[in-house]
């Protein structure tokens, strides 16, 4: 697995919604004005979480996007397997083999083995709950946001009615009015 810009990018949009989904479900816009994240790269993010079933979305006035389970149960390993790919192949560690005992090198093959395996190992123990928990001691604030603002339509009042005006109401009607004269 290579930990990469974009699989940042979906680990701290995932925070976002699993801090906010309470309230709803989450907007793309309001995930990318809060995180400065680009909306088209967060559509790209998302599509793949959705894939692997990790988010899910409501589309619609008041849509956005919700998780599909407890975000004690989603590791960042998880989330990072599904935007940036799963571990590397063996073609790839067998072509890696290669390369170094062509060259006469020092196999460090099992060192790197072993490194892969403890931060594979330590992904896998941090949950989405455990990230949520950590930004809310570290003082952010969640701003509730209405799904859908609710506008006041004022009552009509005699004043606002509209005038009946007994004039022409083109330049064409204001000729006849003249030639009448």
């Amino acid at each position: 697995m290579r930990l990469t810009t974009k699989g940042g990018f979906a680990l701290t949009a995932m925070i976002d919604v699993a801090m906010r989904e309470q309230d709803g479900p989450v907007p793309l816009a309001s995930i990318s004005k809060r995180q400065h994240i680009a909306r088209s790269s967060l559509e790209l993010l998302f599509s793949k979480l959705r894939q692997h079933a990790l988010i899910k979305a409501t589309r619609g006035p008041g849509g956005g996007y919700t998780l599909t389970r407890r975000a004690s149960e989603i590791t960042v390993a998880d989330i990072l397997a599904s935007v940036d790919g799963q571990p590397l192949s063996d073609a790839e560690d067998s072509s890696q083999k290669n390369e170094a005992g062509s060259k006469g090198c020092y196999s460090t093959e099992a060192l790197w083995a072993s490194a892969k395996h403890h931060v594979m190992e330590f992904l896998g123990s941090v949950t989405l709950q455990s990230l949520v928990e950590d930004q809310l001691a570290k003082g952010v604030r969640v701003e509730h946001e209405p799904s859908q603002p609710k506008r006041k339509e004022a009552p009509l009042s005699p004043a606002a009615l509209p005038l009946r005006v007994n004039a022409p109401n083109s330049v064409f009607a204001w000729n006849g009015v003249f030639a009448k004269r």
